[in-house]
């Protein structure tokens, strides 16, 4: 049975989610990110999934979502982007947490997420070594691709966003992945996304995947791809993600 903890990290609502039986043990540990508008408590069932593999699971609230909530800006895309380098603000807060506490086995730190998590995840390849082992569902390596594609459609339906937003958003070329690939560091790394994705372009992730095919450092990257699948999460692949994160976490299955 997984248990189901509320904490409150630095400030940062989490759900701890854990075996029962091994509540009090060092375990792999996966920080694992919800989509936009969205909250923690809508990934609990991946959550579960992952702590029934032998994982413990942490799963923030963002910026702006679940117990954070707070009205969007009228800016277009300005609360998704403020959401996200927040993200990445506080992720090393979450692992110092556990690191404190001694439950972090052998140092194995897993992250991954869902669409604007998705985003998360790859943006943190690019600065934390300490991954060893990563899924991105539904996000995009490419965040410069798609705020630039963002700002395009704003245009066309003729909404107001500040001429520099851009610039205002410039943090974001320090963590496009698809900018410094070489931090994939041979690591495995999933990728997933539907072709029919209405929210998040798909050949973002394909774009990439031909950009690193047959690197050296790209040789633990697996692509998959949802032939006709939307932006949803069917419930096969959480199993595929917790085969992965099982796999290259080195659980040993019962």
């Amino acid at each position: 049975m997984a248990l189901v903890l509320k904490r409150q990290i630095k400030g940062i609502p989490v759900l701890e989610v854990v075996a029962e039986n091994a509540r009090h043990e060092p375990l792999p540990l996966v920080v694992y990110y919800h989509g936009w508008r969205s909250a923690k408590e809508l990934v609990l069932t991946q959550a579960r999934k992952l702590a029934q593999a032998g994982m413990r699971v942490v799963l923030p609230d963002a910026l702006n979502h679940g117990e954070r909530l707070q009205p969007v800006s009228e800016i277009p895309s300005w609360t998704f982007w403020q959401s996200i380098q927040t993200n990445l603000a506080e992720f090393s807060l979450i692992i110092d947490y556990w690191q404190q506490l001694h439950l972090i086995k052998d140092d194995l730190i897993g992250v991954g997420g869902v669409s604007m998590g998705g985003m998360t995840t790859a943006a943190l390849l690019t600065k934390h070594p300490e991954i060893k082992v990563a899924a991105c569902i539904m996000g995009s390596p490419a965040p410069l691709t798609y705020a630039r594609l963002v700002r395009d459609n704003v245009r066309q339906h003729g909404l107001q966003q500040p001429a520099d937003l851009g610039l205002l958003t410039s943090w974001l070329t320090a963590y496009d992945l698809t900018q410094q690939p070489k931090a994939l560091a041979n690591r495995p790394v999933l990728f997933w996304h539907g072709t029919e994705d209405e929210r998040i372009p798909y050949n973002q992730m394909a774009d990439f995947e031909r950009q690193i095919k047959g690197q050296s450092y790209a040789q633990n990257v697996t692509f998959m791809t949802g032939q006709g699948e939307r932006h949803l999460v069917q419930p096969a692949l959480m199993t595929t993600i917790t085969d992965f994160f099982a796999t290259h976490l080195k659980i040993k299955s019962e």
